[in-house]
């Protein structure tokens, strides 16, 4: 190197990425919502995402990784008003009301998509999708089985009438559930949804 010449920087180690991974998650969640599995295509998540497809399948997987990623994070950012309503409430029967009222005004906000993502998007058709049907349908199992655990908890505790089958009412709540976000898809109001409720928890077992 001649006197008085400058050092050349070391090259850099790497490649930076060009996006920011739960931002681009986000996007990737709030498409599959409102379009659903099936609806949504690889440039639809390259689009919303911010990255180009070398990317995205580099970070993310295939389009069936992405849609598991984008559920788990449904699951912990929209499934609180579920959650909460199970944990928080004293009673069985308030557990199960709140969880459907709190949801209720959820699936009907103004902003984003309406109803809930994890229903909507099992409406799959297509043979090769049978995976991700079955990721589904186990998804919301879990959310049957939790849902009877708490029934189990209020007959322990006492609010709940020992003879009540959880299995059946666990069962019943949540396609009533489910139910509400197809109504509110399909543009339903909230005051719709609450009078569904009053009549689904006309079938809360007497004593």
């Amino acid at each position: 190197m001649s006197a008085g010449s400058k050092p050349k920087p070391a090259p850099k180690i790497g490649r930076p990425r060009a996006f920011d991974r739960d931002t681009a998650l986000l996007a990737a969640m709030r498409i599959f919502w409102a379009q659903g599995y099936e609806g949504t295509s690889i440039q639809d998540l390259v689009g919303v995402m911010g990255v180009n497809k070398p990317s995205l399948y580099s970070t993310f997987g295939c389009k069936e990784d992405i849609f598991r990623e984008a559920v788990d994070l449904y699951d912990r950012v929209e499934g609180l008003a579920t959650s909460r309503s199970l944990s928080d409430a004293s009673t069985a029967r308030e557990a199960v009301e709140t969880m459907l009222r709190s949801n209720a005004r959820a699936y009907t906000v103004d902003e984003g998509p309406r109803g809930c993502m994890i229903v909507l998007s099992s409406l799959l058709g297509a043979p090769e999708n049978e995976s991700v049907r079955a990721f589904l349908a186990d998804n919301r199992l879990d959310g049957e089985t939790i849902l009877r655990d708490r029934l189990s908890q209020g007959i322990a505790e006492g609010d709940l009438s020992a003879s009540a089958d959880v299995g059946q009412l666990a069962a019943f709540y949540t396609t009533v559930l489910e139910g509400l976000s197809i109504q509110a898809r399909d543009g339903a109001s909230e005051q719709k949804l609450h009078l569904i409720i009053d009549a689904a928890m006309l079938a809360w077992p007497a004593g």
